[in-house]
């Protein structure tokens, strides 16, 4: 099944954007059947198609010189423990704000929704944003936009936080897998506008899931 995980598709069809988005493959690598529930095949297959995009000159953001020797992204091992169900609670009376980037642009955003869960039995709630322009392209219309930030930053992971694509669910649930969480290509490459985490998706945790900080040697 080739779904789009929409990698960085909030930021928009610009060159400065954080790229269009990502897709998985027709058919499942070795490693993803052998993997021993759906989860972790689920989990699995995320990884490969992640490192397959960045390993391809025409997908990668990055820069030729770290491109030529790429061979993997570094992941925090993959844990179906950071798979949870989420309260999906809708926001329809929010308005429209621009949200800031990592350049001059502003990103313009509108909070779809709420979503409460628990991590180790603590409860947490984040925000989840739709754009404004993204939400008018018909491959687009159901893309939601999670970015958070949690106590891993700066440590294990990027400094300025860390994304998740989702899709508009069908009930008032929706399941968030933190080891889907990505960088945003600012990560690898200064050139791109990646939108700011805002306070309010600030996780007083630290999310041991998804993709680690990229170490440019």
């Amino acid at each position: 099944m080739k779904i789009s995980k929409l990698w960085v598709a909030l930021l928009i069809l610009l060159s400065m954007g954080c790229k269009g988005e990502k897709k998985y493959h027709d058919t499942k690598p070795d490693l993803v059947a052998k993997a021993p529930t759906d989860k972790l095949a689920d989990i699995l297959a995320f990884q490969q198609e992640l490192n397959e995009e960045f390993k391809n000159p025409e997908e990668s953001p990055l820069p030729d010189r770290f491109r030529k020797d790429f061979e993997s992204l570094d992941f925090f091992p993959p844990d179906t423990s950071w798979v949870v169900e989420a309260e999906f609670i809708r926001t329809p009376e929010a308005v429209p704000f621009l949200m800031p980037t990592t350049t001059d642009r502003k990103s313009e955003e509108v909070v779809y929704a709420k979503v409460k869960f628990k991590l180790n039995g603590k409860p947490y709630s984040l925000e989840v944003y739709q754009n404004s322009e993204l939400m008018q392209k018909e491959e687009y219309e159901d893309y939601l936009f999670l970015p958070f930030t949690d106590l891993t930053n700066g440590e294990e992971t990027y400094g300025g936080g860390r994304y998740m694509d989702l899709r508009i669910p069908e009930e008032k649930v929706i399941t968030l897998d933190f080891n889907k969480a990505y960088n945003p290509y600012c990560a690898y490459n200064k050139k791109y506008s990646c939108p700011l985490v805002p306070a309010v998706n600030h996780l007083p945790i630290q999310i041991l899931a998804g993709v680690k900080d990229f170490k440019k040697e």
